[in-house]
């Protein structure tokens, strides 16, 4: 059998080639522009409510102006591995202070937040070892678990019996990882981090936090999921992305200074890539100090998130609260989702379509997300696009 016939036969292909014919195609829409609350998208204004720009800094000028500066004194990039001849001074500094601001011991960068997930899990647990995932977790870190040999159970979302039921069927003579978002990507929630911490002192296991998502959103300063809990001190682990709150492009691991210089020196994906660009790095750097001068930052964001959810539920539109600014619509149906994602853009309103695999068939939704430097008018017009779309039987059979 021709390796390449499944490019053109199998399930996805035939989903995909009907979605184009109907003209319901939602995906790899044009961005002309910044990053920011109203953007250009092939052409015409959008309110981008499908970003993950939390803090709104990829604008700041002060970030672009560290980036500006990096290029200049460092070059575009360092052509080699943090292992040989890619580390720089700006990295080091960096890592200091996400671990400073975290309070953790020491940071770890990677060039992007997959390879973080990769990196770490793939060196820390072996073919002997149980990582143990929530279900919902990012792909990244199921890839992660692939890569590491080691023996992967699920646990149902933020299920704690379940996850205890799995702890018992495990040797106490391995080793055991515990592994959850922070705050889940598709639904907005957040994980149940104090039981989980519990339970793994109970049964000897580790817990690592993707905070992909909370960090910057979360916590005092916007310090994370770990911290808004007061538990940084019970999580082993904490990895981040700099593409998200801090307006970049990286990832870094937090954890104890054993954990970090053993990692450097045994984990293949940091090992064998080459680090982190230096304007990536200063503009990630950048953010983080003005998250430092502007604590307040992620307290305006949650204020536009509540309002904004509020103004959903007032135009009757059901949705998922969460104390985030995730905020997912049901549309239950793959098709329909399709169709309302593709005629928001359309109206003026991006978001992002989630259907399976990323969700359960049936329980389909549009995701949206939001800036702290969306403003309240903005943030009106949406929703009265948004409510008129979902007013709208789709007309795509």
């Amino acid at each position: 059998m021709d390796l390449f016939q499944k490019c053109q036969s199998d399930l996805s292909a035939e989903r995909l080639h009907k979605v184009l014919e109907l003209g319901i195609y939602p995906y790899f829409h044009v961005l002309e522009s910044r990053q920011a609350p109203v953007v250009t998208m092939e052409g015409h204004r959008v309110i981008m409510l499908g970003s993950n720009n939390y803090l709104g800094l990829t604008e700041d000028p002060e970030v672009i102006a560290a980036g500006h500066a990096a290029l200049d004194k460092y070059g575009s990039g360092v052509s080699g591995s943090r292992f040989l001849n890619g580390t720089l001074d700006l990295h080091l500094e960096l890592e200091q202070a996400l671990a400073e601001f975290t309070g953790y011991e020491t940071a770890m960068t990677c060039s992007t937040g997959f390879q973080t997930n990769l990196a770490i899990i793939s060196a820390i647990c072996g073919k002997d070892d149980y990582v143990i995932n929530d279900r919902e977790n990012h792909a990244s870190i199921y890839d992660a678990c692939r890569l590491s040999f080691a023996k992967m159970m699920r646990y149902h979302h933020s299920d704690m019996e379940d996850l205890e039921r799995i702890l018992q069927s495990i040797p106490e003579t391995a080793g055991k990882l515990i592994v959850t978002d922070g705050v889940f990507s598709m639904r907005g929630d957040i994980c149940k981090l104090p039981e989980i911490v519990a339970l793994a002192e109970k049964y000897g296991a580790r817990v690592m936090v993707d905070d992909a998502h909370g960090f910057g959103v979360l916590g005092p300063g916007g310090r994370g999921t770990a911290a808004y809990f007061g538990l940084t001190d019970k999580v082993d682990i904490t990895m981040l992305t700099f593409s998200k709150s801090l307006a970049s492009i990286g990832g870094c691991m937090l954890t104890s200074k054993v954990v970090s210089d053993w990692m450097r020196h045994v984990s293949r994906p940091f090992i064998f890539s080459a680090s982190i660009t230096p304007s990536s790095a200063a503009t990630a750097l950048a953010a983080l100090r003005r998250l430092q001068a502007d604590p307040q930052r992620p307290e305006r964001l949650m204020s536009i998130a509540k309002y904004f959810q509020k103004g959903l539920l007032h135009a009757g539109i059901r949705i998922i609260e969460a104390p985030t600014p995730i905020v997912p619509i049901f549309t239950y149906e793959t098709m329909d989702t399709l169709w309302y994602g593709k005629r928001m853009f359309e109206e003026g309103v991006y978001v992002n379509p989630v259907i399976t695999p990323a969700c359960v068939e049936g329980e389909c939704l549009l995701r949206t997300t939001l800036m702290a430097t969306h403003t309240e008018p903005v943030i009106d017009e949406a929703v009265d696009i948004i409510a008129k779309v979902l007013k709208t039987k789709p007309d795509y059979r």
